[in-house]
């Protein structure tokens, strides 16, 4: 688990989807000691945590361009291994090995999920906001797939960049 600090109160920001262009430009390196980094930290969590089914979810997803993101997959079934809620700041995978296939969803592209080949194993180097301390997440398994998937978002992409192809790509199921 990591150890969050306290955030102020959150606010529920409405979520982009594609083809908006602030998804597809690279996010800027900010500061986690800047009071309106803080913000947006609770502001991902609050946001995250009324979306159904969202296990994480990038600044620029809530249209900021910075290198923040908040991540929870804590439950979800898939998940083996997790660190609890937290926020990042400035992330950067380290390592990443053992490519495999899985499916994946997004609410920023909410009509479609696609099959995107990530590393199964991952190590991410970031900071907390508020503290400024900097995070080593060693993870594996679904844990994994998201952070990639959010990093992949702070680069300016969305899950359907890394499919392989049309073939991949399937509408979204909806449950009555």
């Amino acid at each position: 688990m990591i150890s969050m600090p306290e955030l102020p109160t959150g606010h529920v920001l409405p979520v982009l989807a594609t083809p908006h262009q602030v998804l597809a430009t690279r996010c800027v390196e900010v500061d986690p000691l800047a009071p309106d980094v803080i913000q947006l930290a609770a502001d991902l969590l609050a946001t995250q945590r009324v979306s159904p089914g969202c296990v994480g979810l990038a600044a620029n997803q809530v249209g900021v361009g910075w290198r923040v993101f908040s991540l929870n997959v804590s439950q979800h079934p898939k998940a083996r291994v997790h660190h609890g809620e937290f926020v990042v700041v400035n992330p950067e995978i380290l390592e990443a090995t053992r490519n495999e296939k899985g499916r994946e969803g997004c609410m920023s592209v909410p009509d479609f999920t696609g099959d995107v080949k990530r590393a199964t194993r991952l190590t991410l180097k970031a900071f907390l906001p508020v503290t400024g301390v900097e995070v080593r997440i060693e993870t594996d398994a679904f844990e994994a797939r998201a952070i990639q998937h959010e990093v992949d978002h702070l680069d300016g992409f969305v899950f359907i960049d890394k499919v392989a192809g049309a073939h991949a790509i399937y509408p979204r199921q909806t449950y009555l």
